[in-house]
């Protein structure tokens, strides 16, 4: 017996050794790469099997990006890494100092690198984040003609100059010189900033079967955006187009910089129960959620900026402090009125679509809706955690009548309050009839020449006909007020 039980207890100890032996091998793995290419950026997920201390650095002549990993060995194949539309030409790896691991990045275009580190949450373990953003270039393929910026440009002036006015006490008519002549109408297209939630490394919601939201959101905004690229008057601007993210300030920044009337984000709601159902429409809270639901939501949607870092704000420098806060809250109030006034009509054409979450426009903190010049709106097409949404979700049918639903509503608020340089306001104003009290602007009138015409103060032409400055366009019908 006892030659017998040795040789067990060796082995025991053996096996002992063994369990004991990774505790000195290498302190994480690298288990998965993952590559989303967007149109100003590359973005690099590292999926580690624990935390690893990284170094990331440029080198030139040939152009790579280096990435060390201490202590970390490689278990991921990164031959299956699809390169095509990022700045990665080809990727290699070697051990360095024994125990690092080296990744480099050959590239085939300059780029301007950024990384962090993430911890776990309930998708994803322990993450390192390698971002290539592309200097110089937009986030969106298709930009805003340069001509049309700077006529938004004007009008966004000349709405600032008033707000300015009212708060400094002055007259309107005083804030700009009103001997300009009529412009040619510009007949400008209404920019509709489409944003579908999510994307790249961020999946959103899930439902039981394993839909993801980042999926069904994106083939329900590129609807959208074809919806409003088929209407005369109305040009789409997509904030992403493929599966990549965008962090939520730069959502915002991007619907800015393309000078968007009009910002709606889509998704698919989802809670901790399957049985809530139904569609919802959200604009900004002023002052807190409107509702348990909206809080929940609003606080995990906002959470998915953690995904992208840190992304900055809107920047008001270069006004008077209190002035600053006073112009922002005029503006955040208009938007926010805007906001609520197309969201009603959103919200009853998606009634026709699907059951109602709520019965009314609900309002929360989303970060995506706090763009202070800018309507916004974030639209809950369906609870994808509810099986029978999470169905309807997935069908061409269901996708094309809410997107119908959203432009419908969007689109009717436009025709009723379109932009002054827009086409549709050249189109309602070919077709209204001056009576007595209307004045059709020809090539050379001023507004000042008009009101000493018709024996009105500049300000009151301006007032009955909702003017923020000095610029009037041809072929313009004014409402000439009665003294």
């Amino acid at each position: 017996m006892s030659i017998g039980i040795l040789p067990r207890r060796l082995l025991g100890g053996l096996l002992a050794l063994g369990m004991l032996a990774p505790s000195c091998a290498l302190a994480a793995s690298v288990d998965n790469l993952r590559l989303w290419a967007a149109p100003d950026h590359a973005r690099l997920v590292f999926d580690l099997s624990a935390s690893a201390e990284a170094e990331v650095f440029s080198l030139d002549d040939p152009r790579r990006l280096v990435i060390d990993l201490a202590d970390t060995r490689l278990k991921a194949d990164v031959d299956r890494l699809k390169l095509e539309g990022s700045a990665i030409r080809e990727v290699r790896t070697g051990v360095r100092n024994g125990d690092d691991l080296r990744v480099v990045l050959e590239l085939n275009r300059e780029i301007e690198p950024r990384d962090f580190s993430l911890t776990p949450n309930e998708q994803y373990g322990h993450r390192l984040v390698v971002d290539l953003e592309y200097p110089g270039e937009s986030a969106v393929e298709d930009p805003i003609d340069p001509i049309e910026a700077m006529i938004r440009d004007q009008e966004i002036a000349a709405d600032r100059a008033q707000a300015k006015a009212q708060v400094q006490g002055q007259d309107p008519a005083e804030v700009t010189p009103t001997r300009e002549p009529a412009q040619p109408h510009p007949r400008r297209d209404i920019i509709i900033a489409v944003d579908a939630g999510h994307g790249g490394e961020d999946p959103g919601a899930l439902g039981p079967s394993g839909v993801r939201e980042k999926d069904v959101v994106l083939e329900m905004a590129q609807r959208l955006a074809r919806k409003v690229d088929a209407t005369e008057g109305f040009k789409a601007v997509m904030i992403r187009d493929d599966d990549y993210y965008v962090g939520l300030r730069q959502r915002t920044r991007i619907a800015r910089d393309q000078k968007a009337d009009f910002f709606v984000s889509i998704h698919a709601d989802a809670f901790r129960s399957p049985r809530p159902h139904g569609s919802s429409v959200f604009a900004l809270s002023q002052s807190g959620a409107t509702s348990e639901t909206a809080q929940w939501l609003a606080a995990s949607e906002n959470r998915a900026d953690l995904i992208g870092g840190v992304d900055g704000s809107l920047s008001l420098d270069d006004k008077d402090e209190v002035l600053r806060g006073v112009l922002l809250d005029l503006t955040m109030t208009a938007t926010l009125n805007d906001s609520l006034t197309i969201g009603g009509q959103v919200l009853d054409r998606m009634g026709r679509v699907n059951d109602l979450h709520k019965p009314r426009v609900e309002q929360a903190g989303f970060v995506v809706l706090k763009s202070p010049d800018i309507p916004s709106l974030l639209v809950e097409t369906g609870f994808i955690s509810n099986p029978d949404e999470e169905r309807r979700l997935q069908s061409s049918s269901y996708q094309d009548r809410m997107m119908s639903a959203v432009f419908g509503g969007i689109r009717a608020h436009f025709q009723r309050n379109p932009p002054p340089a827009s086409l549709l306001a050249w189109q309602r104003d070919q077709g209204r009839d001056t009576g007595g009290d209307g004045y059709r602007i020809q090539p050379g009138d001023t507004l000042s020449e008009i009101a000493a015409r018709h024996g009105v103060p500049v300000a009151q032409l301006r007032a009955a006909n909702e003017l923020n400055g000095d610029v009037i366009r041809v072929g313009q019908v004014l409402k000439i007020p009665h003294s």
